[in-house]
């Protein structure tokens, strides 16, 4: 074992490590509770413009907490893992509701709140107050699997309480936030999956993967696993520089975001906007792609049709959008792309 690992990595993310992310420095919980969520397998490049524009339209737990969905989703469309979003908000009203407005402080209560697991629960604990508690997200699981020689794919349930043991036996007694931050530093700055930068690492020296060369084994992969494939015909209907939406379903994909009409893949899509109350006079094919999610691949071909006659359209669950304002609007990535192409 590398002597001195936690004072090590102490010091080396007090002077190499990241001390100006927009949710460090501060004693709020809050903003210490956003990033954790939307870290959740994103990168934190990607979610640093989120989190601004997500905090600055709900400043504090009590403005999200009475924001509707629609606003928290809103402003979540494009980040990806949309129950995300909806865990975080139906956790602030539970945090108003049972908690007084004020985010706990108790561990057990941190783990209850919809959307946070074990690892998302301690890295807030140590954040927000200080702590002493494990994680093992991915970049800690990438990081003591190289050093400590730990083989197999972490999402194993013997590797992964191979790595909890471990992940708990390196704890400090001192210095858990720079300790804990450290570790999420090295894995994204140094200890990186595909090009590691191991003669900047502190324990280049110690760590069993560079000495023996097993940087592209350690951690070991997942699986391999053929992804079903899925398709969808998708409805752009439009009218008077219009889109009609239909809000989805609160579980399953996209849930609770605007998406567009569906019909199967070798419909008519004049009779299908028929069935939705619509005559169409065009139909043009927009160009077809796929999209992926963890479990499958969803083949989409879209049809834009311009509505010439409509019926009655203020349904529950519909809206007509303006394509002047699709930024503002709790779109999935896909349809997003759609109608962007189709304003363009």
């Amino acid at each position: 074992m590398p002597p001195d690992f936690a004072s090590r990595l102490v010091a080396w993310q007090r002077d190499r490590g990241r001390h100006d992310l927009p949710w460090q420095g501060g004693a709020d919980p809050y903003p210490v509770w956003v990033s954790e969520i939307m870290l959740q397998q994103t990168q934190v490049e990607t979610v640093i413009p989120y989190f601004r524009r997500f905090t600055s339209r709900f400043p504090d737990l009590a403005a999200l907490a009475a924001a509707d969905e629609d606003q928290v989703l809103a402003l979540w469309s494009g980040l990806g893992y949309y129950r995300r979003g909806r865990n975080l908000h139906a956790a602030a009203r539970r945090i108003v509701a049972e908690h007084g407005g004020r985010f706990p402080e108790d561990f057990a209560a941190i783990q209850s709140l919809p959307g946070i697991g074990r690892s998302t629960a301690a890295a807030i604990a140590v954040f927000a107050f200080g702590q002493r508690r494990a994680i093992l997200d991915g970049n800690v699981r990438r990081v003591l699997a190289r050093v400590y020689g730990v083989a197999g794919w972490p999402g194993d349930r013997t590797v992964e309480n191979r790595l909890w043991t471990l992940a708990e036996s390196l704890l400090p007694t001192t210095g858990i936030r720079a300790y804990t931050q450290g570790l999420m530093d090295l894995g994204a700055m140094v200890c990186t999956r595909g090009r590691p930068r191991c003669e900047t690492c502190p324990f280049t020296d110690d760590c069993l993967a560079n000495r023996q060369g097993l940087q592209r084994e350690l951690p070991g992969p997942r699986p391999r696993k053929t992804l079903p494939e899925k398709s969808a015909a998708m409805l752009v209907l439009l009218r008077a520089g219009e889109v009609l939406l239909e809000k989805r379903p609160p579980s399953g994909i996209w849930g609770g975001l605007w998406s567009l009409p569906e019909c199967g893949e070798s419909d008519d899509p004049r009779a299908a906007a028929r069935r939705l109350g619509f005559e169409a006079d065009v139909a043009d094919a927009l160009p077809a792609f796929s999209h992926s999610f963890t479990h499958f691949r969803l083949f989409i071909r879209p049809w834009a049709l311009r509505v010439s006659r409509a019926g009655t359209v203020a349904e529950p669950g519909r809206l007509w959008l303006s394509l002047d304002d699709l930024e503002g609007a709790a779109l999935p990535t896909p349809v997003r792309r759609i109608l962007e192409s189709v304003r363009a």
